[in-house]
């Protein structure tokens, strides 16, 4: 399937630095930043610095190393916010939506990173 990027989208200027944001963390292939409309305590945005669409576009097209980078971000992000479950945070959850049923709003691969209370169930 090819995949038409919109290098229109919100997170597309954020990366060109056109749209100001808080940034929490930033690496060789990602940029994590604070949610500007947070649903939980710690709510973190993170996406690949790649014109990718959705995740799946990325698990297919991503280099290994934008692969590694993205994931082993999401963990120190963790680590740093002291939400890891197992080292005395309560844990966290993350959510990536992908197309319309999914309710995906920017269409640049991106995951919710949220935690800092009770989040309840995913679905209801």
């Amino acid at each position: 399937m090819a995949y038409a990027y919109d290098d229109q989208n919100i997170f597309a200027k954020i990366l060109r630095g056109e749209i100001p944001n808080d940034t929490v963390m930033e690496t060789e292939h990602t940029l994590a930043f604070n949610d500007i409309g947070p649903k939980a305590p710690v709510h973190v945005l993170v996406i690949p610095k790649g014109q990718y669409v959705n995740y799946d576009h990325f698990a297919l097209d991503a280099s290994d190393a934008e692969i590694a980078d993205f994931t082993r971000t999401i963990g120190a992000i963790c680590r740093e916010a002291g939400i890891q479950p197992g080292e005395g945070g309560g844990g966290y959850r993350l959510i990536a939506n992908s197309g319309e049923a999914g309710v995906q709003e920017v269409p640049h691969m991106h995951v919710h990173l949220l935690a800092g209370r009770p989040l309840g169930r995913m679905l209801q």
